[in-house]
This record gives structure tokens, sequence and C-alpha cells, in this order.
């Protein structure tokens, strides 16, 4: 059984600009050390530079590992649900999205899918891959890899350089292994992209 591991990360912490700061930096590098053993292939990000300077701090652990742009990684809308299904706390967030838009958010996010959720052939080798993106993506990747209705990505957040795995096996749905796991990050530099309230 051949098995494509991904390992889905949200950039390091930004600043209001969008460049990573010296807590995003840091947490960034801590997330490359807990992949340092593992055999990754390659390392994909986002275009944005907060998502691209943070694929480029992790791989500092991972000497030899390729690091390259994917265009399907960047921030957007994946999916604009309508009114029915959006909960009420979201209402007022897609006000001004038009149709454009939102059939450009879906076309994105139908080739991430196409892109970095297929399942392999049984005669491809085993991969190990990284994708340093973006919140919504990785809740987008979530609710394909549970077959949720598309309107489930809404309210699935991500930590910034929280570690969210999946692994897509021949014959087999997909399997999530963690989500939003923050272990290798010490208590002061957890929870940051949520609202400031309190945490665990």
């Amino acid at each position: 059984m051949t098995t494509r591991h991904l390992y889905l990360a949200r950039h390091g912490a930004a600043d209001a600009f969008g460049q990573l700061t010296d807590a995003g930096r840091k947490q960034a590098s801590l997330l490359g050390e807990r992949l340092a053993g593992l055999p990754i292939d390659a390392v994909w990000h986002s275009p944005l530079p907060r998502a691209e300077a943070s694929a480029y701090e992790l791989a500092r652990h991972l000497p030899g590992v390729p690091v390259a742009g994917a265009a399907e990684l960047t921030d957007h809308v994946p999916y604009l649900p309508d009114p029915a299904e959006t909960p009420a706390s979201w209402l007022g967030f897609f006000d001004g999205y038009d149709a454009a838009e939102a059939a450009s958010g879906r076309r994105l996010a139908d080739a991430l899918v196409e892109r970095f959720a297929r399942t392999p052939d049984r005669d491809e080798p085993d991969t190990h891959e990284v994708l340093v993106t973006h919140a919504y993506q990785i809740a987008w990747l979530i609710r394909h890899a549970m077959d949720a209705p598309p309107s489930r990505w809404l309210g699935l957040n991500s930590a910034n350089t929280a570690l969210t795995a999946i692994d897509y096996r021949t014959g087999l749905p997909p399997t999530i292994v963690m989500f939003n796991d923050m272990s290798h990050l010490p208590a002061h530099l957890r929870w940051t992209g949520f609202p400031a309230t309190a945490r665990p």
C-alpha cells in the first residue's frame, strides 16, 4: 500500500503588512526541528511572503529538501456558502464577495485538492510533503478528507505553525492523523492566529 503523507502548517505569526515577525520565525524554526526526523521529500509554500519566509525558515532544518512555491496554496476563500449554510457569526464576513470571486476561489480550491490530495497509485513510492499555507486552505483539505459538505471548512481554524497531518493511502479514504497540533511550540508561542481569548 502506497501512502502520501501531507504535513500541513499555517505560516508563522505575521505583522499587519503580511511579513513574518520574530515570533513567526521562531515558530517556523521550531516546526522545522520537529519535522527534521521525518523523510521529507519536498516543502511547498503559498506565494505570499509570510508563507514563503516560513517555508525557508523551517527548511533550514531539512538539508537538501527542495522548497518551491505552489499557487494553489495561496490564501483565498475556498467556498462561498449561501446564507442558509452560513453560521450567523460569519454572515457579515462574506459581504462584498461577488459571483466572480466565489467562482475563482472554488477553482483554486479544486486545484488544491487535485494537486495535493490525490491518492497515490499502488506502484508509486511513499512520499512525505510539507505544505506551508493558510488557515482556510488547511480547513478545506480537512473538509475534503472528511468528505464533509463544502461549507464545513468554516470554523476550522489553525494556529500559526500548528501541525496537521493527513495520510492518503491507496484504496482507502484519507486519514486525518492530527489537527492543529502545537506540541513543538512553547506556551507563549501557541494559539497565535486565533482571536485573543483564553485558551487551554
